[in-house]
């Protein structure tokens, strides 16, 4: 009977394995794919004959790119975002989360504002008035307008809220019997035992602020203000062939929109991609804490 058992269980963590091995596989094949067009020769690209390595190795259609004289500044501005939005959604969230975790017998207007955030999370104002809003206070065509209308994410907030929940009551209640007040509590008890969820709600608002292109350009009036995806999302080849000298036009028969579209993907993927591996040992545990609370 125990070796009947133990044989169904490796033939069950076999074919898990594989389902998961299936699994991955199909998630990193779209990845490979462009990859491969995107240093693959234009006719090999536009002809289908690029699968999962390239054909006809070109470096033509990232050359393209680089050579745009505002790529450099769009890449800088897209960092500056990340950098600001993701500070100012980081205290933010910390200072909304730490006060909505305690019970309401020590915050007696809690449930009040939960229910605020939860109807903000449900229902959105819609396009017209965040574009009338930030016309009004002025901030088209600077980098406020690109961090301070998601500056609160809530949903990293219930995440992080939850978490904090999960803490052990004994914590709080040890430190104030010290005399601990909730700055303290909060900066030297609390945030030091949730690096998981912090971790987890970083990336978040990293990936966020990376990823965002569309309000790059309902608020960015020209293009040295455009963050990289919505620079990215902008950039084309030029096709108009009569005002092209002979170098032109030799790269615009070497590039397509199939590769520099497939060049555009991995270029903003990259920074991703270099960011993760720092941060995913938490995420998985940030994500499942901080998703249940008790």
């Amino acid at each position: 009977m125990v070796r009947n058992k133990t044989i169904s269980a490796r033939i069950t963590e076999a074919a898990l394995i594989l389902v998961m091995l299936v699994i991955s596989a199909m998630s990193l094949a779209p990845v490979v794919h462009v990859f491969s067009v995107s240093f693959s020769d234009n006719a090999a690209a536009a002809g289908g004959f690029v699968k999962f390595w390239p054909v006809g190795f070109s470096l033509e259609s990232y050359r393209k790119i680089l050579e745009e004289p505002h790529f450099f500044n769009a890449f800088l501005v897209s960092v500056k975002r990340v950098l600001l939005g993701g500070g100012i959604n980081f205290v933010l969230t910390v200072m909304m989360a730490y006060p909505l975790s305690r019970s309401s017998k020590e915050f007696p207007y809690r449930n009040v504002y939960m229910w605020f955030m939860l109807f903000t999370m449900l229902f959105s104002g819609g396009i017209i008035p965040l574009y009338l809003t930030v016309k009004s206070l002025g901030m088209f065509n600077s980098i406020w307008a690109l961090v301070l209308p998601g500056a609160v994410p809530v949903f990293n907030v219930i995440l992080l809220m939850n978490f904090f929940r999960n803490l052990p009551k004994e914590l709080s209640d040890a430190g104030y019997m010290d005399g601990a007040g909730p700055w303290y509590m909060m900066v030297k008890v609390y945030l030091p035992l949730s690096l998981p969820a912090m971790a987890t709600v970083t990336l978040f608002s990293i990936v966020g602020h990376w990823n965002s292109f569309f309000d790059g350009m309902i608020f960015m009036r020209s293009a040295e203000n455009y963050p990289l995806q919505t620079y990215i999302q902008q950039l084309v080849v030029n096709q108009n062939v009569l005002e092209l000298d002979s170098t032109k036009l030799e790269l615009l028969m070497k590039v397509s929109d199939k590769t520099l579209n497939a060049a555009k993907i991995v270029v903003s993927m990259v920074p991703i991609l270099i960011v993760y591996p720092f941060l995913q040992k938490y995420f998985i545990h940030g994500i499942m804490l901080g998703s249940v609370k008790e």
